[in-house]
């Protein structure tokens, strides 16, 4: 029995392992009554990775590059490669990923199985909508060729499927071609969520997101750094090498007291004023912009051994109040941490039939793990999420309750008749009971 987790430490289980070597690899036999759960990285904020009492299978090794097609930029590769290792063999030749989370450090698996989103949903969509085609093996031995063409149903329910219609072998997909690794840059500082909602509908840019300081209250309610920009013209093509970036790393779990009410309020006006001037513009890597927390080795560690939850919703553009009572709640609770981030969903539907991103503004926090006292705040915020029109992610989430789950993704019944007998997890049984 090994202690596989998920990012935020919370649930702590302890279950069975398989580890795969080759996608050609068929799948485990296994007891009456067990299930199995493909894993990655262990980098989603919660259960859906986890599979208490039964087994998971280890898709680490299954790491190796198929096919790419460089004048074209189509990649195929299987499931365990990682975001990182795909970024360090397109970048150098012109190529960069269509859609890419906050992390490079999950599989091409995760990807899928959650249907990540990024900085540009509003011009690109989801990583599904890049998704040419892959491979899925069944428990029955079955192998399933998906595509939006192609056994489109199983296509459907496998882009943002949480693992559970089967093991995705490998992948192809649709890369997007770049001068150079530098990103410019624009950073806007705003006073509110007000002037926030103002600089979302005027950007023109292809990535954004904004830093909030979920502890702010009163006319400073939701300020922040609105971070906005495009991959680099030619011109600044000065060459470039890949390198390992990574300078610090939390090596010990953080006792307690250190992220309290008062450090975290410092911390977050220290930030917010760390940019002197309105609007900053300038040259950036691509790691540290779509990449900033992968330069802290093990972060996780810093909200301390009970590990920590992180939330994350999105609501209808039309009653930004419901934001603005949530950061509320939020600021009054004094629970919030120096992780808030808030980004604009566009109008591009989603694929997959629980895919999570749809139109809107997605607002995402870290709270340590507080025990009751945490989970009573983040029931709260599902109820005015529920009562408004949003949704929260399953990847983010370790606590939902299953009316609201239900509430919030109604084609979860659709979806039964797409899961493999013999794949479950703790999320799913969680909130299908």
């Amino acid at each position: 029995m090994l202690a596989y987790q998920s990012w935020n430490r919370y649930p702590s289980v302890r279950q069975k392992a398989d580890i795969l070597h080759w996608a050609t690899d068929v799948l485990p036999d296994i007891q009456q009554g067990e299930t199995l759960l493909p894993y990655g990285l262990g980098r989603s904020y919660g259960d859906v990775c986890l599979n208490q009492g039964g087994r998971i299978l280890d898709t680490q090794n299954l790491n190796h590059f198929l096919h790419f097609d460089r004048a074209k930029g189509i990649l195929r590769c299987e499931s365990g490669v990682t975001l990182a290792q795909i970024l360090s063999l397109i970048i150098p030749v012109g190529w960069f990923l269509p859609v890419t989370p906050g992390t490079q450090f999950i599989t091409l698996g995760g990807a899928v199985a959650n249907d990540v989103h990024g900085k540009n949903h509003h011009c690109a969509g989801n990583f599904g909508h890049h998704i040419r085609q892959f491979e899925l093996l069944r428990s029955d031995g079955s192998v399933y060729l998906c595509s939006p063409q192609q056994n489109p149903e199983w296509f459907r329910a496998t882009v943002g499927g949480l693992g559970l219609t089967g093991l995705i072998r490998w992948v192809e997909f649709q890369l997007i071609p770049i001068n150079n690794p530098l990103i410019e840059v624009e950073t806007v500082k705003f006073a509110n969520i007000d002037e926030f909602f103002s600089l979302s509908k005027a950007s023109a840019f292809d990535y954004s997101v904004a830093w909030l300081d979920g502890m702010a209250k009163g006319k400073s309610l939701g300020r922040g750094l609105f971070m906005q920009g495009n991959h680099a013209a030619p011109q600044w093509n000065h060459g470039y090498c890949m390198k390992n970036t990574r300078k610090l790393s939390i090596p010990i779990d953080f006792p307690g007291f250190t992220l309290n009410k008062l450090s975290i309020k410092l911390f977050n006006t220290l930030y917010y004023h760390k940019q002197i001037k309105k609007v900053s513009t300038g040259l950036a890597h691509y790691l540290p912009f779509f990449y900033p927390l992968d330069g802290v080795e093990n972060w996780n560690r810093i909200y301390g051994a009970k590990g920590f939850f992180q939330y994350q919703c999105v609501l209808p553009y039309d009653n930004p109040a419901v934001i603005k009572e949530m950061l509320k709640t939020i600021a009054n609770s004094g629970q919030a941490s120096f992780l808030g981030v808030m980004k604009v969903f566009g109008d591009i539907q989603s694929l997959g039939l629980l895919s999570f991103p749809r139109k809107g503004f997605t607002l995402a926090l870290d709270f340590r793990n507080h025990g009751e006292k945490t989970l009573r705040l983040l029931e709260a915020l599902d109820v005015m999420v529920s009562a408004n029109g949003g949704v929260v992610y399953p990847a983010k989430d370790t606590r939902m309750s299953a009316q609201h789950f239900q509430q919030f993704y109604p084609n979860w019944e659709d979806m039964l008749k797409f899961i493999d007998p013999h794949f479950s997890s703790g999320f799913w049984r969680r909130v299908t009971k």
